[in-house]
Formats: C-alpha cells, structure tokens, sequence
C-alpha cells in the first residue's frame, strides 16, 4: 500500500505553495496514466484537478472552497456497488434512499435537508447535468451512468464555491468516467437475492445484472468508450394499505389476515397487505457511447450520447382470507371486532414504459498555465413515460377495465456553461498571484404531464382529466478568485449573479377547471469567501463563508395533480430558498492517516416543505414555504491506512446535527420541531483488508440516529410503516482473483437483516454475487 502525501499537496516552507501546485501539475501532464481529470465547476480542469498522484491515489486541490470527500474506482472495489448510486453510501453526511436494486427514485439526502428535498442536491457526470429537478420523487438519472464506467466521485458540500448553481446549498457530486489510454474492455455479471420479511409476510426478491465496457484510444488521438447494462430485478413490498379507523361491528365479509399496529404517529392501526403497486419487477437497459478527439495538442473534443429504457410491471399482495381461504381485495370486511371499508383502487396494480436520452458534447483547451477555456452543452429528453393504473384490484385488472394513463412525453432539460480560467506561469508564483475563473451558465427545464381517463387501463389513449406544465430557466454569470497572500495563506472570492424566470405554467384540474399563471423573473446574488492557513505543514485550517439560491422547480409550481388516493396542492408563487453558511474546519494530515474536524451552521430563508396529511383520504400534500431554518453540525473525518496490519485501511466518518424550525408565520406550532428527515447523528466506518493482490475483503458500517418525517415530530414510534428509523447495518464484500483476467466477488448488505424504513421499507439481507472480467 504507497504512503499518503503529506498534507494533500501543503506548502513547503522553503517554497510557494503555487509553486507546490503548478509541479505537480506538470507531474501529472507528464504521468497521464495516473491522472485524473477532474472538472472545476462544469466545464475546466483547474481547481478540481489533483495535486498528488501515489499509486492510483489522486488528491483534490486543497484551496477548494468547500469541505469535500472522494471514492475513486479502486476503493469502490471494496464494496457491494450494483448501481451507480451506491458509490456514495460511505460518504460523510450523506444519506442515500435507495429502497430496492433498481430503484428510479433513489434521492440523496446531506447534511442540512432531506430526502424530501431532491433540489438541494446536484449531480454532475463529466460536467453534465444528471440532476433531474422535475418532480417530487425524480432522483438524479443515475441510468445514464454505469458502475464500471466510474473512475472517481468527489462530494462536496455547501455553497461555499460560485461555480455552481444554487442546488449546491446542500451537496454536489461530481462523477468521472474513466477515459481510455489504450484498447480496453471488461464484462461483468451479477445477481442478488433479498430475504425480506414485515408483518408477518416474507419471500424472496431476486435479481440480476449485466455490463459491457469496450473502449479504446487510436495513435490519432481519437477515443471511444461503449457502455452497455442490463438489469432486472424485483424489489420488497414498498407499501401499505392501512387503516387508523377502527370502527367495531361485524358487517362486511369476514376475513383473517388483518395484522395490527401502532403507526408512526402512535395510533393503533391494521395493515391489509402491500399495495399501491407494492412489488416492482423492473427490467432497466442502458447503452452508451462516448468519443473524444485531440485536435491540436492543445485543443480537445468530446460528445456521448446515452439511451435508458425501463419495463415496469408491479403486483400487490392482500393479507385478507374469506372462510374459505380465497383472497380479499376490496369491500367492507370484518375480522368480527372491527369493520373497515377497503377501496377499489387500494390494491390496483399499474405499469410503466420508459425511454430516456441524453446528449452532450464538451470543448476545451489544455494549456500548462495561462488561459483556458471550455464549453460544455447537454440535452435531456424523455421520449416515451407511459405510467398506467388500474382501477381494480390485481385478479379484476388482468382482465382489463378502467384506469388512466399519465404521460411525461418530451419533458426534460438543456444545460450549456462556458467558462474560462488563469493559470499564471510558474514564474509569476508567489505572494499576490490570483488564479481566476469566469463562466456563463444556462439551463431549462420543461415538464408537460398529462393524464388520461383510459377505458382499457392496459393499453389505448383516452380522455384528457388533467394535466400541469410549466417551464423554467436560469441564467447566471460567475467569477472566482484564488488569491494567494503568502506562502501558507490564501484567500478565495466567489460572486454569483442569477436570473430565474418560470413562464408557461398551465393546470388542468381533476374538477374541469383550467388555470392559466403569468411569468415570474426572480433574481439572486450569491457571495463567497473562504480562507484556507497552513498553520504547519500538517494542520490545514479552513474557514468559508457562502451564500445561495435555490429556485423553485416547475413541479413545486404547478403540480394540481389529484388521484383517488393522494391530492398535491402546488404553489405558483413560491419563493426560492435562500442559505447562508458558515463552515470552519481543522485537516491533519500524515504519511499513512487524515483527519479533519468540522463545524458547520447554515441558515436557509424561505425553505421549501413538503407537508403530506395522511390522515384524510385522499391524502393531501402541499408545497409552502418555511421562514427559517437552522442547520448546526459537527462532523468528524479520518482513516488510517495499515492498521494493525498491512494492507487494512480503516476509514470513517461521524456526525452530529441539529436541523431545527426557527421561524414559520404559517404554521408558528411547527417551530422548535427539527427539520424533516435529517438524522440528529450519522456516520460509517468500513474496514479494508487487501493482503495481496489476489484477494481483499472488507467489512462495513452504516449509521444513521433518529430523524422525523413528521412536520411537528409527532412520530414517536419510528420502527414502523411511514415512519423514519434508526438505522444500523453491516455490510461485507471478498473477492478473489481466479485468474489475471478472471475476478469473482461475493458479499452481503445488511448482514444481520436490521428492519429499517425510510417512510418505505429498506431492503433486508441481501446476497450479492458477480464475475468480472477486464481485458
């Protein structure tokens, strides 16, 4: 295992900390098997670029204005990684909601929101936009992305550099694909198998999963990288149908199977079975092609074109069993206490039919120092989004009748940054030199969803019920300054200016009535500053100061979507978020060990809340905003290479957070309360041993302490349905070389089968399995 840098790249004293930089940038020009490009904002490769190169081992720029952490492709080897998603599980104060294998919705939560907040989460993939701020449960579009293609993720957090947008007041992930230096190619097929079980149900959820790399670099300077995945997998029951209304009688027909208990709120309950399109089998494809060109020395081209299409087909599962064992899916039932009325609709099955596309092409030249500038331009569309539903339940739906038919056709998103930085020549190193970057930002999200009464819920159009549509757009200009006052001190200034205009918001209710909203301008300005002292070659202290907008999407507009179970009440004249934060941390570095000590408070104005009752049916969720919250935290980051051993690593991380209501004219009785799914403790710790380079082994511990998902923190039992628990799991992974070219992995995810939910049940144990080969 090769020793650590010391310092992540600090200042000598016997020479200029940009001086430190700009060596070993050359290095790294010079080692272009061992570099990682990593792009500054979207577009350049200056402040994101690595310092220091040991081994396979590269270091981000210590004079980022933001606290940051990274995976690259080697350490993720010492996890389960199935979907890209998963590189992100071991990261300080992040929480991912991946429910099942396959899950479209999988959302990212950090340090001051929560899953119920997507927008306050970027995620870029070689600078484009894969962040999909569209609607409520829509997740970054991790399928156009491919666990073999990753060469390394780096977070960061806060809104502490002006190179991103707004979005960034939480956390920004930013994911390199590896870019061939000669001919290269790989396979890998995997499987898995859940052993779940809940009220008093259990089975088996199988799944398997394949992937392709072939890619390749030519004497001429052209390169191409093809991607292709194919998953199918079967998730857990996701939900419910229950019931806080016990009514005694015995009208109705009588049944077994009713299982009761105390929801989240602490009201007795009965649970009927798992509905709502409860178990997911989904068949997901992805194929992606990449290709790049080096014009001159000097002058760089690149374009890729990505296709995910995803089959969908849920089922539900009823508890309920007449006297004569047949299965009970609807009507008034009675278990000779208690009497309930079970909709139609609860346990009707649905479908969906995707095809998504994504497109993009970058621009950029590479001088040593000097100038430097980029383009980069995306496009995201959604060709086919046919989500249908029944009416009936599961036995009557197979037969066809009644349902609807919602379509998200042509909705997407365009990005475009230009941007251009300064690299001053090593000899312009030393006390007051500046590296500068200036960028222009745009980007336009467009969502039009229908909804269609359908005759034959299976298939066939039918009559328009409603729809919502609206369109977004920001544009922003951004400047930054590194400026270097001496040797071991230097001082980054950041300004964002944005213009946010929403316009074309159009409803169609469920009642008939069409409701057409003006054009909205908004305008935000972000400052930022960060101080970054060397106070010795070991101790790098930090202190940053930023400030960020975060607009609203189209669907926190003009969503009026209104179902048989659930009625959404948007709000056209939300206002956008506004943080302000403040972090101050401590880094020591040695030969063999980092730590760093965090402090961190953000402060956001006009916070944007998701507030479902689910108390009245249909339940009713309504976007509004929250005056103020708070956000305190302090966050503990270490690992220690060769411990005890050689070739055991140990790396973790620890938080404490308090994310509290401050101000909130209406609803002043939810202030106090914390805020809605961010954990008051968090942290991981995994454990690697590599003895050799035939095999490794790893075993690894995810933490996360109480969190609400109740707007007054009324949810007193969290180990239940709906409610957000605790959550403490162990994973573990080996693998062993069977031949150079030949490896097989197996390992296990939540190896004791802890029951954790997340308002939705997280998966149970979970047996993974995969050979890889690697030409």
């Amino acid at each position: 295992m090769s020793a650590l840098p010391p310092l992540w790249g600090a200042p000598s004293r016997s020479g200029s900390f940009v001086r430190t930089l700009a060596l070993s940038a050359a290095a790294l020009a010079a080692a272009a098997p061992c570099s990682l490009a990593l792009a500054q904002g979207v577009a350049t490769d200056t402040s994101l670029a690595p310092v220091v190169v040991t081994g396979q081992r590269a270091e981000l720029d210590p004079t980022l204005p933001q606290t940051t952490a990274s995976k690259t492709a080697e350490q993720l080897r010492d996890q389960n990684l199935v979907n890209p998603e998963d590189a992100l599980r071991y990261l300080p104060a992040t929480t991912i909601r991946k429910r099942y294998i396959g899950d479209r919705n999988a959302l990212i939560g950090g340090r001051n929101f929560g899953t119920l907040q997507p927008s306050r989460a970027l995620v870029y993939v070689d600078g484009y936009l894969l962040s999909n701020f569209l609607g409520r449960f829509d997740a970054p579009r991790w399928n156009m992305l491919t666990p073999e293609s990753i060469e390394r993720v780096d977070m960061l957090y806060g809104p502490y550099s002006a190179l991103y947008p707004g979005n960034s007041i939480g956390t920004t992930v930013v994911v390199h694909e590896r870019v061939p230096q000669g001919f290269e190619a790989s396979a890998r097929l995997g499987g898995h198998r859940q052993q779940f079980s809940a009220y008093g149900d259990s089975g088996h959820y199988d799944g398997h999963q394949f992937s392709a790399r072939i890619a390749s670099r030519l004497d001429s300077g052209l390169w191409y990288a093809l991607h292709l995945n194919h998953q199918d997998s079967t998730s857990q029951p996701m939900q419910y149908h229950t019931s806080t209304t016990l009514t005694p009688g015995t009208a109705g027909t009588p049944v077994t199977g009713i299982r009761y208990d105390t929801d989240p709120l602490g009201r007795p309950r009965a649970v009927f079975g798992a509905n709502s399109g409860a178990i997911d089998r989904t068949q997901q494809d992805t194929i992606k092609l990449q290709v790049g060109q080096d014009l001159t020395p000097t002058l760089q081209a690149s374009a890729f074109v990505g296709y995910w299409v995803n089959d969908s087909v849920t089922r539900n599962r009823t508890f309920l069993r007449d006297v004569n064992g047949n299965p009970v899916w609807s009507g008034t039932v009675t278990d000779g206490t208690y009497q309930y009325t079970i909709p139609t609709t609860a346990f009707a099955p649905s479908q969906r039919d995707e095809a998504h596309w994504q497109s993009g092409f970058t621009v950029k030249t590479r001088h040593a120092t000097g100038w430097n500038g980029s383009l980069v331009a995306s496009l995201y569309r959604i060709g086919r989004d046919d989500a249908r539903q029944a009416s009936q339940p599961d036995p009557v739906a197979a037969l066809g009748g009644p349902g609807t038919l919602t379509r998200r056709d042509g909705t997407g998103w365009h990005t475009m940054e230009a941007q251009a930085a300064y690299t001053p020549t090593p000899g312009d190193f030393g006390d007051g030199h500046h590296a500068l970057t200036f960028g222009l930002h745009r980007n336009g999200y467009r969502l039009d969803q229908t909804v269609d009464n359908v005759s034959d819920w299976r298939s066939g159009g039918g009559t328009r019920a409603q729809y919502y549509r609206g369109r977004t757009e920001i544009t922003a200009a951004y400047a930054q300054d590194v400026w270097t006052l001496r040797e071991d001190l230097q001082l980054t200034l950041g300004l964002r200016v944005e213009r946010f205009r929403a316009h074309d918001g159009e409803q169609l209710t469920s009642n008939g009535v069409t409701t057409v909203y003006g054009e909205r301008s908004l305008n935000g300005r972000s400052p930022k500053a960060s101080l970054a002292w060397w106070a010795t070659p070991e101790w790098l202290l930090k202190a940053s100061a930023g400030h960020g907008v975060r607009f609203p999407n189209v669907e926190e507009l003009y969503n009026g979507t209104a179902t048989g179970t659930s009625v959404i009440v948007s709000d056209p004249n939300l206002r956008p978020e506004r943080s302000t934060a403040v972090e101050l941390s401590a880094e020591h570095s040695g030969v063999a060990h980092r730590l760093r000590v965090s402090l961190f408070q953000d402060v956001v104005k006009d916070a944007i809340l998701r507030q479902s009752d689910t108390t009245v049916v249909p339940s009713v969720t309504r976007v509004s905003n929250v005056d103020r919250v708070r956000t305190r935290g302090i966050e503990f980051v270490g690992m220690q290479q060769n411990v005890f051993v050689r070739g055991l690593d140990l790396e973790g991380h620890l938080a404490f957070t308090r994310s509290i209501v401050t101000a909130n004219t209406r609803d002043p009785g939810s202030v106090g309360a914390y805020w809605l799914r961010v954990p008051k403790s968090r942290g991981a710790l995994l454990a690697a041993w590599r003895p050799n380079d035939l095999w490794r082994t790893s075993l690894g511990l995810r933490y996360s302490g109480r969190a609400y998902n109740d707007v007054y923190n009324l949810d007193v039992q969290p180990d239940v349905y709906g409610g957000v628990s605790r959550v403490t799991q162990l994973d573990w992974r080996a693998s062993v070389k069977l031949q150079p070219q030949l490896e097989w992995a197996v390992g296990i995810d939540n190896l004791t089968d802890q029951r954790a939910w997340q308002s939705h049940p997280y998966p149970g144990r979970t047996l993974h399995t995969e050979l890889r080969w690697t030409q």
